[in-house]
């Protein structure tokens, strides 16, 4: 059974910075690709970004492109969500995820983390 926990969340100003951890437990790490989204009170979760297992592609959503890079260190068997420019706007339950092929399709992906709070103050 894949774990997934998230760590790094918290309080942060607008245009500060945060670096999200997810750490994978319980299979092999590099069978998976890996996604994170996020979900504002209210609203549908959203994508985020996403790596393939090799760590050689990567995808954004439309709203975070330029300003947060997604990464994975396959030897730690931990994926990363470096958060830069932040706005208030990216005020949301973070959330990693976890399944065979990559997507930008919430619903594609079987395995979730139990999310982290980040919020940006203006």
């Amino acid at each position: 059974q894949v774990q997934l926990v998230e760590s790094g969340g918290g309080l942060a100003q607008a245009g500060g910075s945060l670096r999200l951890s997810c750490a994978f437990n319980g299979r092999t790490f590099t069978n998976y690709a890996m996604g994170w989204f996020r979900q504002a009170p209210g609203k549908e979760r959203e994508f985020v970004a996403a790596i393939d297992w090799s760590g050689n592609y990567t995808y954004y959503g439309d709203s975070v492109k330029g300003r947060f890079t997604i990464s994975r260190d396959n030897v730690k068997d931990t994926v990363y969500l470096q958060m830069n420019s932040l706005k208030p706007e990216d005020t949301a339950v973070y959330y990693c995820a976890a399944d065979y092929q990559v997507s930008m399709r919430y619903h594609a992906y079987h395995y979730w983390g139990q999310g982290t709070q980040v919020t940006v103050s203006s």
